[in-house]
């Protein structure tokens, strides 16, 4: 390899041409049709390696609106419990400490064939202050939002003050309420549930989230009481997903809020406000996009404890989800270990990646400068991802996100013909074939896009091909096909031996 990164130039020719497999394409100046091209390409690669796996069309939902049921009630009292019981799954962050869940999360649900939405939320509490009330307003938001509400109760204390006064919420609501005296884990504690009848909602309904005790017949209540049709958007096939991730405090929230136009996060000075990653539906650019926030991670997950383990495990999922990444980065401050941790767990993933440097607001001259340097010493693996410079707070060139982010989605899925890849594979070990090792030079025989989303390929060939050799086909492959935004896999398909 030469001081600039390229391979050296060979007179050996160890193009397609070459193949003993594939003599029957014709290479010569003529082009075949692309179809007879594939097609014999695909028969000859099956005839010499067996089947190849085919790419699988993605179809595409239609969107549905479902009833929504809200779970509320004050702090630590088995919201969340009772909400991954009902779902089925553990999903929502749970700890026995007051305050973990503080957005709106909303989880799709089914109970005897009846699908709906179930939205988890923060603990309610009367002259809240700072977070606490951003908490309490979302909670109440919830409220109004829903079809039908679960006021949950801990049975074991009876009712409180504050008990009363999110009943007092809920009556100028006008939403149905089903009153859940939870934490009743055996026959000798409902005695404790009907102290509830004091709060005016009717009979308690007594469960017990941990154990699942009742939880049936309180779903048989809910589904009676849903409408035919609700105003909840399930994401389908149609608005594509974004994943907000970022460090803790680097402004994921404020850019939700901000795209949204409400408060739809809670959004704090303290780090680590996001525990549950949050879902909204946001028109940005003339079409609709899935925003998801996401808790910041601070830490190596096997380091992290608490709720920030069980959240760094969601972000992750939630990053799973997406279909394209915009990772958060404090352009006000040195690039920083998580944020080179994310720009990884990005690519490992195999999504599309923009990068938005956030807080553009507070940059001088100076900074810019350095930023710059710091981003061609860093970043050298996502030199390919789009950058936006942007401020959540002001809203500063927010809108150019819509082209980085369509621009990422397009190299994601881009695919390139089988004809043209073993052409431009041709010309270039023609020209810079993979270097002699041990006596022995690896070819590359044939080559295909088994698959998109990201955009991976298959390389057929005579022995391996070292990390570096592949880094090379693959700068190549992002100079001649474009593929911004989006990560690439290359794959080996190593041709054994042949007994004489």
């Amino acid at each position: 390899m030469t001081s600039d990164g390229e391979f050296p130039e060979s007179d050996i020719d160890l193009g397609v041409e070459d193949a003993p497999w594939v003599d029957d394409v014709d290479t010569s100046g003529e082009e075949a049709p692309e179809d007879l091209l594939v097609a014999a390409a695909r028969a000859a690669a099956i005839a010499e390696f067996g089947e190849i796996d085919e790419l699988d069309a993605d179809g595409s939902d239609d969107e549905d609106l479902l009833p929504v049921v809200a779970v509320v009630g004050r702090p630590n009292v088995g919201k969340s419990t009772l909400v991954n019981r009902i779902i089925g799954r553990r999903e929502a962050v749970v700890e026995d400490v007051p305050g973990v869940t503080r957005d709106r999360v909303t989880y799709e649900s089914e109970w005897n064939g009846r699908r709906f939405l179930l939205m988890d939320t923060g603990g309610w509490q009367r002259d809240a202050r700072g977070m606490a009330a951003q908490i309490a307003a979302q909670a109440e938001r919830a409220m109004s939002d829903a079809d039908v509400v679960l006021l949950v109760v801990d049975a074991t204390v009876g009712p409180l003050d504050a008990d009363e006064s999110v009943v007092r919420v809920l009556r100028k609501a006008g939403v149905p309420v089903l009153l859940v005296a939870n934490k009743v884990d055996d026959a000798r504690t409902e005695s404790d549930a009907a102290a509830l009848w004091s709060l005016g909602l009717g009979e308690p309904h007594a469960v017990s989230a941990l154990h699942g005790r009742g939880s049936g017949d309180l779903l048989d209540e809910v589904v009676a009481l849903l409408p035919a049709e609700g105003q909840g958007r399930v994401r389908g096939g149609g608005p594509r997903r974004v994943a907000l991730l970022g460090k803790p405090n680097v402004g994921k929230s404020s850019l939700l809020n901000k795209l949204a136009g409400e408060s739809r996060v809670v959004v704090d000075s303290v780090a680590g406000t996001t525990v549950d990653p949050v879902d909204e539906l946001i028109v940005l650019g003339d079409r609709e996009w899935w925003f998801v926030d996401t808790a910041g991670i601070r830490r190596r997950v096997r380091e992290a404890s608490g709720h920030e383990y069980y959240a760094s495990l969601r972000t992750r999922a939630a990053l799973e989800k997406s279909e394209v990444a915009l990772v958060l980065v404090d352009a006000s401050e040195p690039l920083a270990e998580q944020d080179l941790r994310l720009f990884s767990l990005v690519v490992e993933s195999g999504r599309a990646l923009v990068i938005a440097y956030n807080k553009w607001d507070l940059m001088d001259e100076d900074r810019q400068r350095y930023l710059e340097r710091e981003i061609d010493r860093e970043l050298v693996q996502v030199r390919w991802a789009p950058r936006v410079n942007v401020s959540a707070l002001t809203g500063r060139h927010v809108q150019k996100l819509v082209p980085a982010l369509e621009e990422a989605l397009a190299g994601w899925e881009k695919r390139v013909p089988t004809s043209r890849l073993n052409a431009f594979l041709s010309e270039l070990v023609a020209g810079h074939p993979h270097p002699v090792r041990g006596g022995k030079q690896p070819r590359i025989l044939f080559g295909t896009q088994s698959g998109t989303r990201p955009p991976t390929f298959v390389l057929f060939t005579t022995g391996f091909l070292e990390a570096g050799y592949r880094r090379f086909i693959e700068r190549r492959l992002r100079e001649e096909f474009g593929f911004v935004g989006t990560p690439i896999r290359i794959n080996l398909r190593i041709r054994e031996k042949r007994r004489r």
